[in-house]
């Protein structure tokens, strides 16, 4: 086709590798039992761009009572730097009912061996402070529509953070098991439960505000996108 200009079989095939799209995703709209209290939470994420460089927004928390107790919000440049793994970098901003903070970040995103979605990234804030996030989650499908979400999720701090509650090292995991029926690929609610743990000067925190280290919730929520 030697007369059509790339516009033109772009629009025929249409497999225009130009083109800018867009999604907006939230994982988990959700209630949760926390200590007793009903509590909501979300993960949601959106991205922009072509197919080797994005603008990414990621954001997550909880609210207990109407108030958000703990959030971040992070903006990053996401670069495709192999088949399955991109390289992103930007800022993080936490806020909620303790002091926000600031953090530089960089990290690697993509798709592991056997299908695991991962997520890892490392944080720089002020006053010295350094951070590290890692997620790991797996779609196991029993039907087409009928899916269970098994997730993992760490967080490590470099150095204590009483006023946020951090201390340094492993500082929480969350276990959580997700099981969801997509009414449609755009909608599906769903059920579960998840296992958190804190650890080390983190726990001791968690126990000196009276609470528990250790805790098995019930979650029930909703994942959309579009």
């Amino acid at each position: 086709m030697p007369d059509m200009s790339y516009r033109e079989m772009a629009q025929m095939m249409e497999m225009d590798d130009t083109v800018r799209i867009g999604m907006v995703q939230f994982d988990r709209i959700e209630w949760r039992d926390i200590a007793g209290a009903d509590a909501g939470a979300w993960d949601a994420h959106a991205w922009y761009g072509g197919d080797y460089d994005k603008i990414w927004f990621k954001t997550e928390g909880t609210q207990v009572r109407g108030r958000t107790e703990d959030g971040r919000a992070e903006l990053l440049w996401d670069r495709i730097v192999a088949r399955w793994w991109s390289l992103q970098v930007g800022a993080r901003q936490d806020f909620g009912a303790s002091p926000s903070r600031t953090w530089v970040a960089l990290g690697m995103q993509g798709l592991a061996p056997y299908w695991f979605d991962v997520d890892a990234t490392i944080y720089i804030g002020d006053a010295g402070r350094t951070a590290a996030r890692f997620q790991v989650q797996y779609d196991l499908l029993f039907t087409q529509r009928l899916i269970l979400r098994p997730e993992l999720e760490a967080n490590v701090y470099g150095k204590n953070d009483p006023e946020r509650g951090f201390g340094s090292g492993v500082s929480d995991l969350e276990f959580g098991l997700r099981l969801r029926y997509e009414i449609r690929r755009e909608f599906a609610p769903y059920i579960g439960l998840t296992w958190n743990r804190a650890f080390g000067e983190t726990a001791d925190m968690v126990r000196a505000a009276g609470e528990h280290a250790s805790e098995l919730r019930a979650v029930a929520g909703v994942r959309v996108w579009f």
